[in-house]
């Protein structure tokens, strides 16, 4: 057995969430995905250290104007939320609620990394669930303050009639300002335990991670504080996540911590056990560093470059689409080596324009550029890179009516409406753009750039101070668009998107 060492953060980007488990060898992770498609990302580890997107739970789960980015608001900070991955007599389960769609989804397959998952949809909306397996019966515990249990039917796709259903416990009021939310549940060892989170209200940390235990399922559970820290930065504590073991018996636990305008990114944690109790970290606090027994691996990219040479319509898995995508306007092989990004309705900004394809970000700093041909785009279009987020920050080529093409920069204000910062005369038919993004020390700054061939690059417009704002609820995201404000018919043709973990 090898040795990896860990350095928290283990990921430096936005995986929010985390659920993890181990079959076998293998640890699998499902993260919240939002509005982001296709949903709940499924990546695999062998060493909890360096991980590899491999499949996705969904690519679309409800098909309505919301979800199809058509009724002027969308479903962001919404769709799907806290994802629970679980795996049973061979089965693998995802459950989630919407708050937009108010209802409770468990999809299950029996193979993760390649399989299509089955959908059951159960009316209500079901706070941060946890599923439990025990005895031959399935129950969600779910909520916020509120602790309930709720019993699904043995094939987990409904509601039991006439299942427990019923308040579990309430947690603390005093002092707290957000009770606990965001369970993990599990049995071990003849104990029920249920890890959450809270925020108290008083003392400055954001966020800590707590338990609950019981010898018996509906109770009564005792409860202790496992983890208040927060690494030193910004008093935003590590919490909110589960347990899982090795192979060789060793327990840790992946937690997240609010890192601004990046997102929320993940920490591994040991765990040891003292009187039935998990115990987190090292002294109470989460180490920087530290080796486990577990077989070293060649890291994956999260982020990716793409020259887009693809033989089928079909995009690496790191790509996923700002709401769902309309697959009939977008292709990469209509013209091999490029990504086209055809119109198909008009957009009064790009917080409401269909098809733009984005990736994460990544600290402590990074970079995506990307080469157009804007020869085939109508009077009104706009196409480009953006950092996106509820304050969102464009460059790209607009064309105008006479004709004229014009170099832009456009920003989301903080009441919502759309800037344009800068326009510059563009006479040529193809463009190279770029942003850097900067999160060091939570600078959460990004820069625009463009250049007519790729040498020499020319800044342009205002700095976007990023800001991790609640209406998107992720991390700021890099991402290929084009949309239309007059006529739809114009597109546009990407000849590559490269990208870089320095500025």
């Amino acid at each position: 057995m090898g040795k990896t060492m860990i350095t928290n953060p283990i990921i430096w980007a936005d995986i929010p969430d985390p659920s993890v488990i181990r079959v076998g060898t293998t640890f699998y992770m499902v993260s919240t995905s939002m509005h982001t498609m296709p949903g709940c990302p499924i990546m695999k580890s062998e060493n909890l250290l360096h991980w590899e997107i491999v499949n996705y739970v969904f690519d679309t789960f409800e098909d309505n104007a919301a979800h199809n980015l058509l009724d002027g608001k969308g479903i962001y900070g919404k769709g799907s939320w806290a994802a629970c991955l679980r795996h049973h007599n061979g089965r693998f389960y995802v459950c989630f609620s919407s708050l937009d769609m108010n209802q409770f989804y468990v999809y299950q397959t029996t193979d993760i990394e390649n399989g299509c998952w089955e959908r059951s949809a159960i009316p209500g909306h079901h706070h941060d669930p946890s599923m439990l397996f025990d005895e031959g019966r399935v129950y969600v515990i779910h909520g916020n303050g509120d602790i309930r249990i709720t019993e699904l039917t043995a094939d987990a796709k409904a509601l039991k009639p006439d299942g427990i259903n019923q308040l579990l416990f309430e947690t603390e009021r005093d002092g707290i300002g957000l009770r606990c939310e965001g369970c993990h549940a599990y049995k071990l060892d003849g104990y029920y335990y249920l890890f959450f989170i809270e925020w108290p209200n008083t003392g400055n940390r954001r966020r800590r991670q707590l338990c609950y235990r019981s010898r018996a399922l509906l109770g009564p559970y005792e409860s202790k504080l496992l983890l208040d820290d927060d690494m030193g930065y910004r008093n935003n504590g590590i919490a909110q996540g589960g347990i899982v073991d090795t192979p060789a018996g060793e327990w840790f636990s992946v937690l997240f911590q609010d890192h601004d305008a990046v997102g929320r990114i993940p920490c591994l944690l040991p765990v040891f056990w003292e009187d039935g109790w998990p115990v987190i970290g090292i002294d109470g606090a989460v180490p920087s560093t530290f080796d486990v027994k577990l077989p070293d691996s060649e890291p994956q990219p999260l982020v990716i470059s793409d020259e887009f040479d693809y033989t089928e319509n079909k995009l690496a898995l790191n790509w996923q689409w700002n709401h769902n995508p309309d697959n009939r306007l977008w292709s990469v092989t209509a013209r091999p080596g490029f990504l086209r990004l055809a119109t198909g309705n008009t957009a009064s900004s790009i917080a409401y324009a269909r098809n733009t394809l984005t990736q994460r970000t990544e600290g402590p700093a990074c970079s995506g550029m990307t080469k157009m041909d804007v020869s085939h785009m109508k009077p009104g279009d706009y196409a480009g890179l953006v950092a996106l987020q509820h304050l969102f920050g464009t460059v790209g080529i607009r064309a105008a009516d006479n004709g004229d093409r014009y170099v832009v920069t456009c920003m989301n204000q903080s009441d919502g409406s759309e800037e344009a910062v800068e326009q510059i005369p563009y006479e040529g038919s193809q463009i190279h753009l770029r942003i850097d993004f900067d999160f060091k020390d939570s600078a959460d700054i990004a820069h625009f750039y463009y250049s007519a061939d790729g040498v020499e690059w020319i800044r342009i417009g205002r700095s976007l101070s990023m800001k991790y704002k609640l209406e998107h609820f992720m991390g700021y995201r890099i991402g290929l668009f084009n949309y239309a404000t007059e006529q739809a018919g114009g597109f546009v043709d990407f000849d590559y998107f490269r990208y870089s973990k320095t500025i």
